[in-house]
């Protein structure tokens, strides 16, 4: 078997290399706008199964809970016996179910998988009894957050204007601590190696002596060993590569761990230490311990997809058929109420619904097809308000119409933001931070008091931070062109319409239009959280609504664009007037930003809405209740209302917890249904679809964005250690852009145990996403073939797709490559 050294590798051969190695890390994006992001991205091109064993191989990661589990949900048959028996028949297992459910009593916890691969740190810690794998980790963290610094740090000690591998090795070579450890020569032995990182890591793989069949398993190990900041790299050359630049992050980052590596195995130089190595070096191949890893995870992985069987065929049961809808009036709708997809939508929706029979709702992803750049009123740059598989369209500025009370603003915003950072060295300085422990700290009692208690907010609400509450009603957005700044804004009539024509055509809102429009954006409202943002809109790059709802209404509501419309057929009457509204999810209220627009005889009808939406977030409020394990004595609203200003509070709300469906059919397919807030909801119309460009962009985006959702989600539940973030009371904010699970360690991505648990059970259960689509299945499987990565998601078993017919009833299932199978009452039922 060749070593890397004998085959001479290029510096092009080994950066494919590396860059092959670096995909396999999915991105995670800073705490400023923290979204959903599909932990397992860089695999989803090979079976679930096949990728479970690799990272079972590679770092010990978990793809299923332990089978005690699922045990328990056979128990009280949320398992059935037949769901065990189709999975085995599937896989071609001839043991019979009632022999495999036996046999589980006596392996219980399999899931723990015994057999990893080793690195450099994993061997030298067994020959010397020091924690090696976890000193690196905290030096290259240590390094990390400073390089990373997002302007958290008062004093930055990495060169940030170096490349990264040039940083950390400037660093390195005058840092002692290694030394100080144990590990002689380090400083000199990393100034030998060149500044180029690639050379550098030809020049540390030949010392580690590696195969080229060992190589992809060796660098997936210690890439995983620091997966947290590997993912932060891997996010900025995400964003440099979705803006026409190059990768090269990672790669460096990558390099800088094999560099470590190397300098350690020569710091050490012991003969047992390389005679181990190269004992450990033999099972760095998936072939050499497929067998035993198979042993363990099987039967972990039957359970798992037995249970993702048993919720498929819930969700199945719940849709019975229902006749197309029928219009019995030609009356105006009251109104039409257009929420985000997200599953939290689900639960207000039904009960605006119940509340007032006289409001439609409808379901669209979150930025309302306006993928903006939003820049708030005092700051210098904006905010990407879509999705982050999009890159961002026209830039809006945030303005108050009055000229003099707008420049009011934005100076107490300017004289706030110098007030805090003079605040905030006076707190950090070396000398200065004693004074305010002391005598200033007192001062700060009354606050403590109030805020313990409720009675105040911790901190500003964030849209509302440097302004009156009466200047935050007035905030609005400048629509118009101007080309003259060095980055044009507002957007132009043209692209105006022809943004309007997409997001109504993408909505299948083109007729009957009510006489209120809600263009609902939603966000939320906690505080001492870190990963807030992650509560807020995922298809508005981890931001609220609020900016995408108010540019739609304005769009729509502008004269000029309507008599455009209307001579491409998109007639929208006179008096219906596109409210911007938002929703909190944490306390189910319902804003709505630009009440100016209803004319004076109109606001009686207004009112109503209003209380008609206020009634709703009681009805929503209380069904969430019953999870937030209130005591059930206190007054509902203020409970609930009281747990977003409440800084002690870990679970403010549950988020997308319970997500595993995503429906996708006009909404009277799903009026009728409870779908327990487990649901996300796209309202789509596939008889007027003609091209099924519609579909396309569904399959395409949303799907692939509710799967991450999901995954990321999945991910945190089964294997918390390594894909979500730990005990959020133990968080401490590194860097301004993620957390670290007590003082050191690695950057931590993924949610809180908190976020997923509630100390009992799991509010948040391992399943994958059922994605049922109302359409053709010819026209699904154009789309499929025609885009790999979604086919990949279908054909490799991480989420599962069905189709409904012309009755409303899910009646295929997708089998993968192109072929579907029907769905039998029977199956159904069993």
């Amino acid at each position: 078997m060749e070593n890397i050294s004998s085959q001479k590798l290029n510096t092009e051969q080994l950066t494919t290399v590396l860059r092959e190695a670096s995909k396999k890390i999915a991105p995670v994006w800073p705490l400023e706008n923290f979204v959903a992001v599909n932990p397992y991205l860089g695999h989803t091109d090979k079976k679930f199964d096949n990728v479970a064993q690799e990272l079972a191989a590679a770092g010990g990661i978990q793809m299923t809970l332990p089978s005690s589990f699922y045990i328990e949900k056979l128990k009280n048959g949320k398992i059935k016996v037949d769901d065990i028996a189709a999975v085995l028949k599937k896989r071609n297992n001839k043991i019979n179910a009632t022999a495999f459910i036996n046999s589980l009593d006596h392996n219980n916890e399999a899931n723990e998988v015994a057999t990893t691969v080793a690195s450099i740190a994993d061997v030298a810690t067994q020959i010397t009894d020091k924690d090696w794998s976890r000193f690196i980790i905290a030096r290259v963290s240590n390094w990390a957050a400073s390089y990373y610094d997002n302007g958290q740090a008062f004093w930055v000690t990495a060169n940030k204007n170096e490349s990264p591998f040039k940083s950390w090795k400037a660093e390195a070579e005058v840092d002692r601590t290694p030394e100080l450890t144990g590990l002689n020569n380090f400083r000199k032995i990393v100034k030998s190696l060149p500044n180029n990182p690639i050379e550098a890591a030809h020049i540390a793989l030949e010392k580690l002596n590696l195969s080229q069949e060992e190589l992809p398993l060796y660098l997936h190990k210690i890439l995983l060993r620091v997966g947290g900041w590997a993912a932060y790299a891997a996010r900025i050359d995400w964003d440099n590569e979705l803006y026409g630049g190059k990768d090269g992050q990672l790669i460096e980052f990558l390099a800088i761990l094999i560099c470590w590596e190397s300098s350690l195995l020569e710091s050490l130089n012991n003969n047992k230490l390389t005679e181990k190595w190269n004992d450990a070096k033999e099972i760095l191949s998936l072939t050499n311990i497929q067998k035993e890893l198979n042993k363990q995870l099987e039967q972990n992985l039957i359970l798992q997809e037995a249970f993702d069987m048993s919720s498929q065929r819930n969700i199945i049961n719940k849709f019975k058929g229902q006749l197309p809808l029928k219009n019995s009036t030609n009356e105006q709708a009251k109104a039409q109420a257009i929420f985000c997809i997200d599953v939290r939508s689900e639960v207000y929706r039904r009960n605006l619904e119940l509340v007032d029979n006289t409001i439609e709702t409808l379901g669209f992803a979150g930025f309302f097809a306006f993928p903006l750049k939003y820049v708030p009123i005092g700051h210098e740059n904006g905010e990407a308000q879509c999705p982050v598989l999009l890159k961002t369209g026209p830039t809006i500025m945030e303005k108050i119409s009055d000229e003099k009370e707008h420049q009011k603003v934005l100076d107490n915003r300017i004289l706030d933001r110098h007030i805090g950072q003079v605040w905030k060295s006076f707190k950090s300085g070396a000398v200065t931070c004693f004074s305010f422990v002391s005598p200033v700290g007192l001062s700060y009692l009354p606050k403590l008091f109030t805020d313990s208690f409720g009675l105040t907010r911790p901190v500003p609400h964030p849209d509302k931070i440097g302004m009156l509450d009466r200047f935050s009603a007035m905030k609005t957005i400048d629509l118009n062109y101007n080309p003259s700044n060095n980055e044009a804004t507002g957007i132009p009539i043209d692209q105006q319409i022809e943004m309007a024509k997409n997001a109504l055509t993408a909505m299948s809102l083109t007729e009957n239009f009510a006489k209120f429009v809600l263009i609902v954006g939603h966000g939320s409202t906690m505080v001492n959280n870190p990963h807030a943002t992650g509560y807020d809109c995922g298809a508005c790059g981890g931001h609220t609504g609020e900016a995408n709802a108010k540019v739609v209404a304005a769009v729509l509501n502008n004269k000029a664009v309507r008599e455009r419309l209307e001579k491409q057929n998109f007639l929208i009457p006179e008096n219906t007037i596109f409210l911007a509204c938002l929703h909190d999810t944490t306390t189910d209220e319902v804003s709505v930003f630009n009440e100016f627009d209803v004319p004076s005889e109109r606001i009686n009808e207004l009112k109503n809405l209003k209380k008609s939406l206020s009634l709703a977030g009681h009805s929503a409020r209380t069904e969430r209740s019953i999870k937030l394990i209130t005591d059930g004595k206190s007054n509902i609203d203020k409970s609930i209302i009281g747990r977003s200003k409440d800084w002690a509070q870990t679970r403010p709300e549950w988020g997308l917890a319970g997500c595993s469906a995503f429906v996708v059919a006009p909404r009277h397919r799903t009026k009728d249904i409870n779908l327990e807030g487990q649901s996300f909801l796209h309202s789509y119309d596939w008889k007027k679809d003609k091209t099924f460009s519609i579909l396309e962009l569904i399959m395409t985006a949303p799907m692939v964005v509710t799967s991450w959702i999901n995954l990321q989600y999945y991910g945190s539940t089964v294997d918390n250690k390594t894909f979500g973030s730990g005990n959020k009371t133990l968080h401490n904010v590194t860097a301004g852009v993620g957390v670290l699970e007590g003082f050191s360690g690695d950057l931590r991505v993924g949610l809180p145990l908190q976020a997923i648990h509630d100390g009992e059970k799991y509010q948040h259960e391992p399943l994958k996403l059922n994605v049922i689509i109302e359409a053709p299945l010819e026209a699904m499987n154009n789309i499929l073939e025609k885009h790999k990565m979604v086919r990949d998601l279908c054909d490799n078993g991480w989420i599962y797709l069905l189709a409904m017919n012309e009755e409303g009833k899910v009646s295929h299932r997708y089998n993968g490559n192109l072929t579907w199978e029907k769905i039998s009452s029977l199956d159904a039922a069993a």
